[in-house]
């Protein structure tokens, strides 16, 4: 692979909690995790500055949940503290491979993880670490996209990265519809008034506000990370306003 300069020097990579179950029902699959490790290692020692948010829908979903009838705070609290679990487990994936790695909390968690601190958080990636932000906000109602967006906007990120199970937005369900389009640029704007999913309604307008490019891409594709930090156009990239 080519050593071309970066494009985006520090960036935040959203992963759903369910890409890490990989073929399980349930839980964490090794392989998946340490797939994952294996794309942030390589992205960082290119030289780019790497925070990470995993959601917790593999263990548990506050809004399930509360669907179920349970308390909604609850049900996010117990969602959060799932985002716990595997930030620790895609931190000890990365320590084996080699990484120096901080696990930062929302939540007050002081045995497991540091407090989440935004100079601190800042520091540690300008230090050659790799940060993974747990528990969402802190706050219930809203999602761990929120979470990423705020976090990616806190410390600065050049690029929100967020990983899915498909190569970009497209204008219908590319599994229901073989002949959906796929967009390969988007403006906020664009996204809002053709109703397009992305993110949650929050996490999509603090990035708007902010004009934090976004871009969503299928994470199953070897080497995928570092070509897009590389500059190249994979999946769908979301900037700017009409």
């Amino acid at each position: 692979m080519s050593s071309s300069p970066l494009a985006y020097r520090r960036v935040l990579l959203k992963v759903s909690g369910e890409a890490l179950m990989g073929g399980e029902d349930y839980g964490i699959d090794p392989k998946v995790i340490g797939r994952l490790a294996d794309e942030v290692i390589e992205a960082q020692k290119a030289g780019a500055e790497v925070g990470v948010v995993i959601g917790g829908g593999n263990i548990f979903r506050g809004a399930g949940l509360a669907a179920g009838g349970m308390d909604r705070v609850t049900g996010d609290q117990m969602g959060m503290l799932a985002t716990v679990i595997n930030a620790l487990a895609m931190q000890d994936a990365l320590e084996k491979r080699g990484a120096r790695v901080r696990v930062m909390s929302a939540i007050k968690i002081n045995d497991v993880c540091e407090d989440y601190i935004r100079r601190r958080a800042i520091r540690h990636l300008e230090k050659g670490r790799i940060g993974i932000f747990a528990a969402g906000t802190g706050n219930p109602f809203f999602t761990t996209d929120s979470g990423a967006a705020l976090r990616a906007i806190e410390i600065g990120a050049d690029l929100l990265l967020k990983a899915t199970k498909v190569d970009g937005v497209y204008d219908a369900d590319p599994k229901k519809f073989p002949d959906a389009k796929r967009y390969d640029r988007l403006t906020y704007d664009e996204v809002l008034g053709q109703g397009l999913e992305v993110m949650d309604t929050a996490a999509f307008a603090l990035a708007r506000d902010s004009d934090l490019p976004l871009r969503i891409f299928d994470m199953s594709q070897p080497g995928v990370l570092l070509r897009i930090l590389r500059g190249e156009n994979i999946g769908t990239l979301v900037q700017g306003r009409a």
